[in-house]
């Protein structure tokens, strides 16, 4: 995940969709190149702070997709 550390950042400003963690985190997906999408775990702290837990690459965007979306609604 070394080479996609700007697009993890970005996915986290400007993601697809966020969707619901199961422990309070968020999941914010953004697709990097037609049938692949970069998911990046991370928790709000405040609205200014947070941090990321994980991130990872995935063609299989319905298990995320089974998720409640957050945003957009």
């Amino acid at each position: 995940m070394a080479g996609y550390y700007f697009e993890v950042l970005e996915s986290v400003q400007e993601p697809l969709a966020i969707y619901e963690g199961k422990a309070a985190e968020l999941l914010a997906t953004k697709q990097v190149e037609p049938g692949k999408y970069l998911v990046v775990v991370y928790k709000e702290v405040s609205k200014e702070d947070g941090f990321i837990i994980t991130a990872f690459l995935t063609r299989r965007i319905e298990q995320i997709e089974r998720r409640t979306q957050l945003w957009p609604r």
